[in-house]
């Protein structure tokens, strides 16, 4: 059959679009905890931020330099592609209004209650208004726009109250902006969580802020930016640092264009006019929300809640636990035995920061050397690899400073690491590098040895707590060996090198993986191809699937997010399977598995298919070698393919839908948090034995709620 992609695959913006909408299904799951249920609220609403700083951006870009340009997957144009989104989002906002109301209505008789100003008491009204003029008023920053005072720049994503103001016969615009340096929202005295957002406050108290004016048409208002720079944008001159060029270009993102504006009242046909005009924007970029623009202060409720009420309202605590594959004592002992594969957030990360402390202090360790693409805030990492540096050892850090959001806080890290004396490199000009390895050389008895990490997530101490992945730790010298030629290449800028074990993108992994799909294809309906991934757009792994579909390959992609390629199209991808699962944990590993038994083929690695990463991104994918960690991650991709709660399957026409709720009931998840307790040979505590007795629950209220 002839191979046309359009029959078998969606718009990438599309497919994101209706991810996210899977994640509003989270906060309508009347077996989520509520105030878990408000945090999915929470972060479909700053995934949709950064879907529209970012692709929505990058569409109003290509429509201006390319508007006949076509997405190759759908075959629309930039402009077409962004008529869609506004179409596909309208209805998101309706449905994430309701939600998030229908969830503070619930939440009111446990005590946590946001308020409008009306529904405050008197006495509250009093201590709101005596803040008000004590602590915000003083600080606040109004403007009035007329002829002597132009029209503000308004900052990403930051609150602004707007009103007419009218004097005698002159009419203008007011503005104030919500102060940054003050709490979003302020909580009133009492016992229960009472509070009223900030923005709130202000619009009550315009009269105080412009007191000659007569006041009408109160609202608050944000803007989202176009967020889609890079410093290749910019000139770079060769005796540039790096460093530089990124806070320039962090500062250029601040006044990039308007791509949405949102609004909490609906606004005058004459004040959409004017903020059309002020902005640049057409009305199909504004949209109206009921809801809070900003909602991070649910975060630090759910952390100040009393210990009866936070077991009510959110998940039952889990702290990642200690591997039972690790032993006290050495932990480079350990892997020079044997190959130790950690899974977080089941897992803790400790065993591979133990690694680096020791490697930092060992006299027979000559080097480490890591890739880095996000830290936390405070991270231990940074501390051992500064002190193997002070030790003496050679610590080479290649740190991305242009991953997406963290730019600020990579440049503070590698001047720090620099003054401790780390060899701190860049990525390429035009490629990021994003993969997730680690090397420590050391000398054994005369002979130069190695121990390689190579990991599916970040070294964010703070998101291994919240994001699953998988940290393989070897001793495995072919693999060493690759990774001593993987930072020698990146070290001289050569993206072309070559691997024994390693794949490597931009020109070894994708070649690879298509090329192992072949292998899958030869077999016929024998062949068997397994992935999972947060993101599939690559047009050439798009029709390999296809190809492998036709030629009878059962193939089973976990997806998290964007996929793009359809499965069940007939002729097509009729063996092809895709699920999502979206529940406590972001899903983040890669996993590649071909074949079956004796002769499977296993990876993991930092790389999604996304032409992105595989053509424009430094990415490493490493072989599962040893045989007891293969088991454990085909283990984990089977228990993830069983999921009936979590998971969603994606079907023909784009859409996900809910599997057929039969026995055995697996919440992948929730299991892999037992199996992890378990592990340890402990008898779970009661709290973590409440994790599958909730998935038991979860059916009897579903099925009530069906019936």
């Amino acid at each position: 059959m002839e191979k046309n992609i359009l029959n078998f695959s969606q718009n990438r913006e599309l497919s994101w679009l209706k991810f996210n909408r899977r994640v509003l299904e989270e906060a309508q799951d009347i077996t989520v905890p509520l105030l878990e249920r408000m945090k999915f609220v929470a972060i479909f609403t700053s995934n949709l931020d950064e879907f529209f700083m970012i692709r929505a951006g990058s569409l109003f870009d290509m429509a201006h330099a390319d508007p006949k340009a076509k997405d190759s997957r759908s075959g629309m144009t930039p402009d077409e592609q962004l008529e869609k989104i506004f179409e596909a989002v309208a209805p998101l906002y309706k449905e994430r209004d309701k939600i998030y109301s229908d969830i503070q209505k619930q939440l009111r008789p446990y005590g946590v209650c946001g308020l409008n100003y009306k529904e405050l008491e008197q006495q509250e009204k009093k201590y709101v208004k005596k803040h008000f003029k004590e602590q915000i008023l003083p600080v606040l920053s109004p403007q009035v726009v007329d002829a002597n005072h132009p029209f503000p720049h308004l900052l990403n994503k930051e609150i602004y109250v707007t009103a007419n103001l009218r004097d005698k016969d002159k009419t203008m615009q007011g503005i104030v902006p919500v102060p940054q340096f003050v709490s979003n929202v302020l909580y009133l005295p009492g016992h229960d969580i009472r509070y009223i957002r900030m923005e709130k406050i202000i619009m009550e108290h315009l009269n105080l802020v412009f007191p000659k004016y007569d006041i009408s048409d109160v609202n608050y208002i944000c803007v989202t930016r176009n967020a889609d720079i890079a410093p290749d944008d910019e000139a770079l001159e060769v005796n540039d640092d790096f460093r530089y060029l990124m806070k320039k270009t962090l500062h250029k993102r601040r006044r990039m264009s308007v791509v949405r504006l949102e609004a909490a009242e609906k606004l005058s046909a004459e004040t959409e006019k004017y903020f059309c005009n002020k902005f640049q924007i057409k009305p199909r970029q504004i949209f109206r929300t009921k809801m809070p623009m900003k909602l991070d202060y649910i975060f630090a409720i759910c952390g100040n809640l009393p210990e009866p009420m936070k077991k009510s309202l959110t998940y039952p605590p889990f702290v990642p636990q200690k591997s039972a594959r690790v032993q006290d004592g050495s932990i480079m002992r350990q892997i020079k035995k044997k190959d130790l594969i950690l899974f977080y957030p089941y897992e803790s990360m400790d065993p591979f920061l133990r690694l680096i402390k020791e490697a930092a202090y060992d006299p027979n360790v000559m080097t480490i050397k890591i890739t880095i693409y996000r830290l936390a805030k405070k991270a231990r990492l940074v501390e051992y690899l500064c002190a193997a540096a002070e030790n003496g050892k050679e610590v080479t850090v290649l740190i991305e400073l242009r991953a997406r959001f963290d730019e600020q806080n990579n440049i503070d890290w590698s001047e720090r690491m620099e003054e401790a004396g780390c060899r701190v490199i860049y990525g390429f000009e035009d490629y990021k590098v994003h993969s997730k390895i680690c090397l420590i050389t050391y000398r054994n008895r005369g002979e130069i040895q190695y121990i390689t990490q190579i990991g599916t997530g970040n070294y964010n101490e703070k998101t291994a707590g919240m994001y699953t992945d998988l940290s393989l730790m070897t001793a495995n010298q072919k693999i060493g060996t690759d990774a001593s030629e993987f930072f020698k290449n990146m070290a001289i800028s050569n993206l072309e090198g070559t691997y024994e074990h390693l794949l490597v993108s931009p020109f070894g992994l994708k070649q690879t993986v298509l090329s192992l799909m072949d292998e899958e294809i030869a077999k016929g309906d024998a062949g068997r191809i397994v992935m999972k991934m947060n993101s599939v757009t690559d047009t050439d792994f798009i029709e390999k699937v296809a190809e492998a579909s036709q030629a009878g390959v059962k193939i089973d992609l976990i997806v998290r997010g964007i996929c793009c390629v359809l499965p069940g199209i007939a002729g097509y991808t009729d063996n092809l399977r895709v699920i999502s699962v979206v529940g406590r944990y972001l899903e983040h590993p890669r996993i590649f598995s071909f074949g079956t038994g004796d002769g499977q083929k296993l990876y993991i690695g930092s790389a999604d298919m996304m032409t992105r990463n595989t053509e424009k991104r430094v990415e490493v994918a490493c072989p599962i070698l040893d045989a007891d960690v293969r088991k454990l991650v085909t283990h984990y991709l089977k228990v993830m393919l069983n999921d009936n709660i979590k998971a969603r399957e994606l079907h023909s026409d784009g859409n996900y839908y809910k599997k057929e709720l039969v026995p055995p009931y697996i919440d992948s998840q929730a299991a892999f948090m037992e199996e992890a307790v378990r592990a340890r040979n402990e008898k779970p505590a009661q709290k973590e034995k409440s994790l599958l007795g909730r998935v038991k629950e979860l059916i009897g209220m579903r099925a009530s709620k069906r019936s």
